[in-house]
C-alpha cells in the first residue's frame, strides 16, 4: 500500500483518536483502549513499511500520547480525588456553564418577588418563613442582635445539622430536575423567595447592614451551592427535553454523570458553609472586618471556582491544543 493511500485511509480516524484522547473525561474508557489498539496497530504497520516517514514519526508520537493518557492516570490513581477538582470539575462546569447562568437568574428573579411582595403584602413574610420565626426574629432585633438565632445551640451540632439540611436542599434541586426542570426551577423559585422576603424583614426593620453581616458569613457559600445543584437539576431536565442529536436515554445518562460530578463538588463547600454558621456566624457583633472578610474570601471562593477557573482553563487548553496531525498527502 502506497503510503500517500494509507494517509487518506486513516487520518479522519487518527484526528478522531487525537480528539478523544484530548476529551478523555467525556469519552468511555473502552473507546480509548480501542483507540490505542487501533493507533498501535498502524504504529506497527508505518514501523514495517514507512520507518523514515514523517507518517511513522507521527504515529510513534500519538502513541505515546495516548498511552500517557490512558495509563499515566491509572498508575497515578492515588491523585484521582486531587485531579477531580483540579481538572473534571472544572471542565465540566465550563460545558454547563450556560445552565449556571440560567440558575443564577431564575433564582436572582425570585428573590425580587420575594422582595416585592414582603413590600406589598403585610403577611407575606410571615407567610413564607413561619410566624414563629419572624416574632422570634422581632423579638431580637428590639433587644439589638437581630441574627441571635445563629447563636443558639452548640457549635458542632448545628455545624453538623446545618450542613446535612444544606445537601439536603441540593440533592432535592438535583433530582426534581428530572420533571422536566421544573422540580429544579421549583426549588431554586422557592429558596429565592425566601431569601428576598428574609433580607425586606431586615431592611423594614431598618437594620439590614446588621443582620447581613452575620448571614451573608455562611450565606455566600450556602446560596452559591444551592445555584449550583440548581444548575444540575436544569442540566437533568433539558438533556431529556432537549437530546439534541443523541436519544433521551442516552443524552440523559451523559449529562447525569456531569450533573453528579458538579453535585459532588459542593459538598466540601456546604461542610465549610455549615462550619462558618456553627462556629463563626456567632461572632459576627465581635468584628465587623472578621465578618467582611470571611464574606468577601466566600465570593472570591465561589466565583473563581466555579466561573473564573473554568474559563481561564478552558482557554489554556485551547491555546495549547496544537494539532499533532500536520501529515500532508502528497505521494512518496
Amino acid at each position: 500500500m502506497r503510503e500517500a493511500h494509507f494517509i487518506d485511509k486513516n487520518k479522519a480516524k487518527w484526528s478522531d483518536i487525537e480528539h478523544n484522547l484530548k476529551n478523555k473525561i467525556n469519552v468511555h474508557p473502552d473507546i480509548l483502549s480501542k483507540n490505542y489498539i487501533e493507533i498501535t496497530n498502524d504504529l506497527a504497520f508505518a514501523q514495517t513499511f514507512y520507518p523514515k516517514s514523517k507518517t511513522k514519526e507521527y504515529l510513534n508520537e500519538l502513541a505515546l500520547f495516548a498511552h500517557q493518557s490512558i495509563y499515566k492516570d491509572q498508575r497515578n490513581s492515588s491523585n484521582q480525588f486531587i485531579q477531580f477538582f483540579k481538572n473534571d470539575v472544572p471542565n465540566v462546569v465550563y460545558k454547563n456553564h450556560k445552565m449556571l447562568l440560567y440558575s443564577f437568574l431564575i433564582f436572582s428573579f425570585a428573590v425580587l418577588i420575594g422582595i416585592i411582595s414582603s413590600h406589598y403584602d403585610q403577611d407575606f413574610t410571615s407567610l413564607i418563613l413561619g410566624r414563629d420565626y419572624v416574632e422570634e426574629t422581632l423579638v431580637n432585633i428590639k433587644n439589638g442582635d437581630p441574627a441571635a438565632i445563629y447563636k443558639s445551640g452548640s457549635q458542632t451540632g448545628s455545624t453538623l445539622a446545618i450542613t446535612v439540611n444544606n445537601i439536603k436542599v441540593a440533592f432535592y434541586a438535583f433530582t426534581l430536575g428530572l420533571f422536566f426542570s421544573i422540580g429544579a426551577g421549583y426549588i431554586l423559585f422557592n429558596n429565592g423567595i425566601m431569601l428576598g422576603a428574609f433580607h425586606y424583614m431586615f431592611f423594614k426593620e431598618g437594620v439590614l447592614g446588621k443582620a447581613m453581616t452575620a448571614i451573608w458569613m455562611h450565606g455566600t457559600i450556602e446560596i452559591s451551592v444551592i445555584i449550583i445543584a440548581g444548575s444540575c437539576g436544569l442540566m437533568l431536565g433539558n438533556s431529556f427535553m432537549f437530546p439534541k442529536t443523541y436519544s433521551r436515554k442516552k443524552s440523559l445518562i451523559l449529562k447525569s454523570k456531569e450533573a453528579v460530578m458538579i453535585l459532588v463538588s459542593t459538598i466540601p463547600f456546604f461542610m465549610i458553609a455549615g462550619f462558618i454558621e456553627g462556629f463563626i456566624t456567632r461572632l459576627y457583633d465581635i468584628n465587623l472586618f472578621l465578618s467582611l472578610a470571611v464574606i468577601l474570601l466566600s465570593i472570591v471562593l465561589i466565583v473563581w471556582y466555579y466561573v473564573i477557573y473554568p474559563i481561564k482553563k478552558n482557554r489554556k487548553n485551547h491555546s495549547m491544543s496544537n494539532p499533532i496531525l500536520s501529515i500532508t498527502n502528497e505521494e512518496e
